[in-house]
């Protein structure tokens, strides 16, 4: 068949690679808009266009998908489906059509849990034991078309977004290279996704990303994690925000440490929180870049009114699906509302 590819982050790297390695012609690379990034803002290509590049495979960057310039495009090229991957942006509705095949995404979670475009944060935040990736034909609704099959991956208790982001980006480019097979062959079967199930998995805010300390341990590990690359877990203390980079639930008394409040025990950075006591292990304060915890807690002036991060819960539960924007993974799958 010949395909269409559009994506645009790291993690849709390795099916555009695993799709011209398994000998499909990809007739071309639809991507973002180059973007300012770093801390010198300077103009990038994504992550897609350099492996686009790299791997010989032309590469367009539309503004936009609704302009007629970018239809008659479409149209042009003359292929039988249009593989998306975090591309990033909706698609039109009268685009879906227009492809024999349709427009099939890869999305990372078993849907319809943590439909939208923060999957592995979101599965890493509710402490599911099982995730994994959904090929699925998309429809006019967010993540919501029909199945056309499923792959499974363990979460560990160690892993952040982006250890178990790269599982299933490979397991998942995999995944998309069997199904495209099984289409061209006839063996497809497309399954309605269940009613039942169903969870919110929205963009994430810097504001999400703050620790609540009221929290109890095993739940502040599991947002560490989360939001591990980015936006990146953070607290404040004297007025100067610090993230979170590592830590982990520990198993002494938590008694005497009120959430939030944290010492230097037996070499160890102890924080106090609403259930147990989080052991940090890295951070990276305004201004510099990651270290060892303990040594930015013994390069801390004395305070005379103990040591503690300033208590702040956010107003929101992030698991419960409250709406955000921000920073993200981002695998979006739905068709814009307006045609």
């Amino acid at each position: 068949m010949r395909i269409l590819f559009a994506g645009t982050p790291r993690p849709a790297v390795p099916s555009l690679e695993a799709l011209v390695a398994a000998g499909h012609e990809v007739a071309a690379v639809i991507t973002r808009p180059d973007a300012r990034a770093g801390r010198g803002r300077v103009m990038q290509e994504s992550d897609v266009a350099l492996a686009a590049q790299r791997l010989s495979v032309p590469v367009i960057k539309p503004e936009s998908l609704r302009t007629p310039e970018f239809e008659q495009w479409l149209a042009d090229q003359a292929v039988d489906v249009v593989v998306v991957v975090a591309y990033g942006a909706m698609i039109p509705k009268r685009l879906l059509d227009a492809v024999p095949q349709g427009w099939l995404n890869l999305h990372f979670s078993l849907l319809p849990a943590w439909r939208g475009a923060a999957p592995v944060q979101h599965s890493i935040c509710a402490g599911d034991d099982i995730t994994g990736a959904t090929v699925f034909r998309i429809d006019s609704g967010l993540d919501t078309g029909p199945i056309l099959s499923v792959y499974t991956e363990p979460v560990l208790e160690t892993d952040t977004t982006e250890t178990l982001m790269q599982r299933l980006s490979e397991h998942g480019a995999d995944l998309m290279c069997r199904t495209l097979d099984a289409i061209a062959e006839g063996t497809v079967v497309a399954v309605a996704q269940s009613d039942s199930g169903i969870s919110r998995a929205p963009m994430i805010d810097m504001e999400q990303a703050r620790i609540d300390w009221s929290a109890p341990a095993v739940v502040v590990d599991r947002r560490i994690r989360a939001f591990t690359p980015a936006p990146g877990a953070w607290t404040m203390y004297q007025g100067q925000r610090i993230k979170v980079t590592s830590g982990y639930p520990g198993r002494w008394s938590d008694g005497d440490l009120a959430p939030g409040e944290f010492s230097d025990r037996d070499g160890q950075v102890v924080v106090g929180t609403g259930a147990g006591i989080l052991i940090l292990t890295a951070v990276k304060p305004a201004g510099k870049g990651v270290m060892p915890a303990i040594d930015w807690c013994r390069g801390l002036r004395t305070d005379t009114n103990g040591r503690r991060f300033d208590d702040l819960p956010r107003e929101a539960s992030l698991v419960s699906g409250s709406s955000a924007a921000g920073a993200a993974s981002g695998t979006d799958a739905g068709a814009e509302d307006r045609p």
